[in-house]
């Protein structure tokens, strides 16, 4: 995919500045467009004047990623699962994280089903500020009843509210279940369609609206075959599954068709294959048993297959190690390298401090912070922590470039207040930073006490510092 300019967008748009989009000029748009903050019909003019149509087809075809985004689901739980513009993410950024669903089989008792999707929405973990947790919930019909599988669905509907893909390749089963109107109005994902059996999973998936998988793992050009002809019977959301395999040359081949399958989308531009990516680690288990080790080789798949562009997961296991550390991967994958996680920068307050509280300094680097302010409130401290603007850079970074200096110190020293809300003018500054402790004091007045390197240690460091007269 060729890289747009400010002009090959700007060009489509009204040209008129009249500001209704909420920007002040179109120019402004055009690059709020590019950044993805905007989509073409943002803009009311194109959307409202019949003469700026042909502009607006233009445009939204001229932005459109090379792979397209699929929703799964509606509403405040939907899922967006593609929109890559990009092989690799330092190239721009990766769009829409990965969408993790964990199974369900329609063969357990409704007490294990509900229990297991009960878990499942349950996995919740805040880490650098940001809440980790799954996605979907995949029922898989394994009985081949449909009177059992509408069952399964049902529990699972109850009781989670997490979108759902439904798993079967007999399209009377996925028939009895889409008849019930608050299932097929959850919009689920459809799994799947196949050489044998797309035309009436087409029709399920006309006639509900919902997404549909193009299950083909024979070969790419077969993938490809399968969903154009999809994509001209009248379907247009389309996920690509071109099969899983885990183990020896399987599972090289699958992850060489992962690769295979987003080149061809973004570099040749390939619409039959410019579609969402999934993946099935679950497959491990599928000669049974409950073998901890398949949790292992579930998880190192399902990160392998996260890494090579897969767009959704189907999980087995809720393993809290597998889960986390996946989640913990896709979060770091899927973070803007254009810019780092930072923090609003400031004064924070942890317990209920006074004017006799020692003051601490740390930056504005989001894993900087939290790690600080988790230390803090784990060993019970009661101070004030001020954050300082070092543009989301750690502190030994921020040091070395510049970021963090006298000059900021004293910038949000003068901000925050502190000098109203402590008597004392004492500063503890990181030990990273220890070699600006000279000229903070010039430039601020305070006396700079050089804390410990480690956060960990704040605890102990202010047993032997704090209060002042003690020493």
């Amino acid at each position: 995919m060729a890289k747009l300019s400010l002009l090959d967008v700007y060009k489509y748009l009204p040209q008129t500045n009249c500001g209704e989009c909420g920007e002040v000029t179109c120019m402004s748009f055009a690059s709020k467009v590019l950044e993805r903050k905007y989509k073409p019909t943002d803009c009311p003019p194109l959307v409202k004047d019949e003469k700026y149509r042909d502009k607006l087809q233009a445009l939204s075809k001229l932005v459109a990623p090379p792979v397209k985004a699929v929703v799964i689901g509606k509403g405040n739980v939907a899922v967006t699962v593609g929109g890559k513009e990009v092989m690799y993410r330092h190239e721009l950024t990766w769009h829409n994280p990965t969408a993790l669903a964990v199974d369900v089989s329609d063969l357990d008792p409704p007490e294990k089903i509900e229990e297991k999707c009960k878990k499942i929405e349950a996995f919740r973990v805040i880490r650098i500020g940001q809440e980790l947790s799954l996605d979907l919930v995949a029922v898989r019909a394994a009985s081949g009843d449909p009177n059992r599988f509408e069952k399964a669905v049902e529990v699972v509907r109850k009781s989670c509210t997490y979108p759902m893909i439904l798993c079967s390749l007999d399209p009377t089963v996925l028939a009895a279940v889409l008849r019930k109107p608050e299932v097929a109005d959850s919009k689920p994902l459809l799994y799947a369609a196949t050489k044998e059996n797309w035309r009436e999973m087409v029709v399920l998936a006309k006639k509900y609206q919902c997404p549909l998988v193009a299950f083909e793992p024979t070969s790419l050009a077969d993938l490809k075959s399968l969903v154009l002809t999809i994509r001209n019977a009248g379907v247009e959301d389309i996920v690509l599954d071109p099969g899983t395999y885990t183990e020896g040359p399987g599972l090289k081949e699958t992850l060489n068709k992962f690769v295979m399958i987003r080149r061809a989308a973004i570099k040749a531009e390939e619409e039959g294959l410019g579609y969402p990516i999934l993946g099935v680690p679950a497959v491990t288990w599928l000669d049974g048993g409950e073998d901890p080790v398949k949790s292992y080789e579930e998880t190192y798949l399902a990160a392998v297959m996260m890494a090579r562009s897969a767009d959704i997961l189907i999980l087995h296991t809720l393993q809290p190690y597998a889960l986390l550390a996946l989640t913990t991967l896709r979060q770091n994958l899927y973070t803007d390298p254009r810019k780092p996680v930072a923090v609003d920068p400031g004064l924070r307050t942890f317990g209920q401090p006074d004017e006799n509280s020692p003051v601490l300094l740390t930056t504005n680097f989001a894993l900087t912070y939290y790690t600080v302010a988790n230390d803090i409130e784990a060993q019970g401290n009661t101070c004030y922590l001020l954050v300082a603007n070092t543009g989301g850079l750690a502190v030994e970074c921020s040091v070395a470039g510049g970021q963090l200096n006298a000059s900021v110190v004293k910038s949000l020293i003068d901000e925050s207040k502190i000098e109203t809300k402590v008597k004392h003018r004492k500063l503890i500054i990181p030990q990273l930073a220890a070699r600006l402790k000279g000229d903070i004091e010039d430039a601020t007045q305070w006396e700079v006490i050089v804390g410990p390197r480690d956060s960990s240690e704040i605890k102990e460091f202010l047993k032997k510092v704090w209060p002042p007269e003690k020493n």
